[in-house]
């Protein structure tokens, strides 16, 4: 067999099928590094493996190479075993054996080959013809973190790792977190009580939990604020539960509240840019929902300060965040010119197709709701439709052209009417 070949049968995050935007592994780099480096969690081995192959993608070799390396560590401490080895690193010595590969470094490449055959010599899967669990298991942590169209795959992996291996609680608990809001998961809520007992620990689950039980009309108020305090309490981590908890109180309990609870928890960690992320969109909820101009300039202020720093922490993926202080800004005594002036930077980026086309949709809508330029914001509304990417933003700038022509009250509509069929998917 060839090195090539060889390269091809392993499992890891060069053979998945892992193809992305840059836009979209920017986001990811920074949500994996949001998540934090408690010591002994439990995915660590994982989010540093992951990280590896962003930054490979991202064209940072180096980053790739001490991330992979630390991967390697991360495993080694938190598994409970005499042996340095276990089957846990196959994924690992993989992307060490893919990345050693690509930059020339054959014999090291041949190394971790030889390495990953040895493995799997000594830590055969208990079930034949299937991947060893702690494969699929990584394998399906991994797609969890590629978007909603993966959950489904993802959660199948972690079943036949729980198939398998039916006494590790995280893949349960993982499971379950990605079959949340599957719509043909009638039984959803019954499995999520059922992981939440056995991983009492785990508030993101929790919170996740209690937002299945609101939808479903019970009082979770109480609950929400005892979970807040106890989320408050824990380590600063995009896992902790806080991001799941400020959308439950959003929802369920206050705005208000949830913009309280955020600041509480930026009090306290004053430095932690998922936090001040956090803060940021519940301010926007509360400015967004504010329909009669009633909101005191101080809060506006708040928010535009806080999306401002949001901007700077996270340049390499703020698109949404500065479209969102675009759309804050004529709700205060900033003139429109801000606006304007966020809009014109965005619109002139070298934009990815689904950024692109997020920018346009929203302009639209700011041109057609603050600045009351219907045509032009038909034009940028079919611009976002010309787009050939299927999105909610391709989508709504549709809808909305359809709308229009069915209306017929506007002077476009013959050439709205004309685009909308030759529109090309």
């Amino acid at each position: 067999m060839t090195m090539e070949a060889k390269l091809g049968a392993l499992q890891c995050h060069f053979t998945w099928d892992l193809e992305s935007s840059s836009s979209k592994l920017f986001r990811l780099r920074d949500t994996l590094e949001d998540i934090g480096t408690e010591e002994g969690y439990s995915w660590l081995g994982h989010i540093y493996n992951l990280q590896g192959y962003i930054h490979y993608q991202l064209s940072s070799t180096e980053d790739a190479r001490c991330f992979f390396s630390r991967a390697t560590e991360a495993f080694r401490r938190s598994r409970n075993t005499v042996s340095d080895e276990g089957p846990w690193l196959v994924v690992n010595y993989g992307n060490l054996a893919w990345l050693h590969h690509h930059l020339g470094e054959e014999k090291e490449s041949q190394k971790y080959l030889s390495k990953v055959d040895t493995l799997l010599k000594k830590y055969p899967s208990p079930s034949q013809d299937k991947f060893h669990p702690e494969i699929y298991a990584e394998k399906a942590w991994t797609l969890m973190n590629f978007g909603k169209d993966k959950k489904q795959l993802a959660a199948d992996y972690f079943q036949e790792a729980i198939n398998m291996q039916p006494d590790v609680v995280e893949w349960r608990t993982s499971r379950v977190i990605a079959l949340v809001n599957d719509y043909k998961q009638q039984d959803i809520l019954e499995k999520m009580k059922i992981a939440k007992e056995h991983d009492p620990e785990n508030l993101y689950l929790a919170a996740l939990f209690l937002e299945e039980c609101a939808k479903k009309g019970r009082k979770i108020e109480d609950e929400a604020r005892e979970l807040a305090e106890r989320v408050l309490r824990k380590p600063v981590s995009s896992y902790s539960g806080m991001t799941p908890l400020l959308r439950l109180f959003r929802e369920y309990v206050s705005i208000d509240e949830a913009i309280d609870l955020a600041e509480e928890a930026l009090k306290k960690h004053p430095d932690k840019r998922h936090l001040q992320r956090c803060a940021a969109a519940c301010y926007k909820w509360k400015i967004y929902s504010d329909k009669d101009n009633l909101l005191r300039q101080s809060m506006i202020d708040r928010a535009i300060s806080l999306h401002n720093k949001v901007i700077r922490l996270y340049p390499d993926s703020s698109c949404k965040m500065e479209i969102a202080l675009a759309n804050i800004y004529p709700k205060s005594n900033h003139s429109q010119a801000e606006s304007e002036q966020v809009y014109k930077k965005l619109l002139e980026s070298d934009l990815e197709s689904a950024d692109r086309q997020m920018v346009y949709n929203c302009y639209a809508k700011y041109l057609h709701f603050t600045r009351n330029e219907i045509h032009k914001s038909i034009e940028y509304h079919m611009m976002a439709a010309e787009i050939p990417l299927q999105s909610r933003s391709r989508e709504n700038s549709i809808r909305t052209l359809t709308k229009i022509k069915e209306r017929n009250r506007n002077r476009m509509c013959g050439e709205i009417e004309e685009f909308l069929a030759n529109l090309k998917d």
